[in-house]
């Protein structure tokens, strides 16, 4: 038991460590696009090929682009900012599989405890895009979701990029979740579903600009999200 204690107490300072390396590499970024999907779409896919056409307009618009620092997806979040001459920021994880940084990445950030890392996608980002994934991708989307949803992050757009892939997900959180009162219809009104490049990009960044004229003094801290 002694020993146990001692670990989880070391623990602790390795996830403190953690959270201000976090903070120091991102602390300058600027408002940020986080972008998440499959580490197993390849280049050439439709979606990877998508992807970098929306982080390079994301780029060319002035948003810094955050990614998993993975292949797949986040590789085409990274080298479309790097195309777009934009900030392009990888938070890599230690993973058995899947996991290995591209090159496309400026801020590069390893973390080996999830939450900590999905700390920094969220706090840092005025907008989440969401390409075609598995189980971390999910993760990600409903996490967001749950969070703007018990107001414990301001709402940003959270936006679903592939129709025909997140339809059928969001067709039974209508006719069960909603059905079944376990979310109410507004819930289903907190993200977007799109198939088109510029939607993606038209509505970050209206709902950035209308943000910002809100509070048009000291822009960068309303930048980021009380977490």
């Amino acid at each position: 038991m002694e020993d146990l204690a001692k670990s989880d107490t070391w623990r602790v300072f390795r996830i403190m460590a953690e959270l201000v390396e976090g903070f120091e590499a991102l602390n300058g970024v600027g408002p940020a696009v986080t972008i998440f999907g499959s580490a197993r779409l390849k280049p050439g896919s439709e979606y990877y090929e998508k992807c970098v056409n929306v982080a390079e307009r994301l780029a060319k618009s002035g948003f810094t682009v955050i990614s998993g620092g993975g292949p797949g997806i986040m590789e085409a979040a990274n080298k479309g900012a790097r195309n777009g001459n934009g900030v392009s920021v990888g938070l890599n994880i230690a993973l058995p599989m899947e996991q290995a940084p591209n090159l496309f990445q400026d801020i590069k950030v390893e973390f080996r405890y999830f939450f900590v890392r999905k700390l920094m996608f969220v706090k840092y980002a005025v907008g989440y895009v969401i390409f075609p994934g598995g189980f971390g991708t999910m993760d990600e989307l409903f996490e967001a979701l749950t969070l703007i949803q018990t107001k414990k992050i301001r709402a940003f757009p959270v936006i679903l990029v592939g129709r025909q892939y997140w339809q059928g997900l969001v067709d039974w959180m209508k006719s069960t979740v909603q059905t079944m009162g376990n979310i109410d219809s507004v819930d289903l009104e907190l993200f977007h579903i799109v198939d088109n490049v510029d939607e993606v990009c038209e509505i970050i960044t209206k709902r950035y600009k209308d943000r910002t004229a809100s509070f048009p003094t000291d822009r960068r801290s309303q930048d980021r999200h009380g977490v």
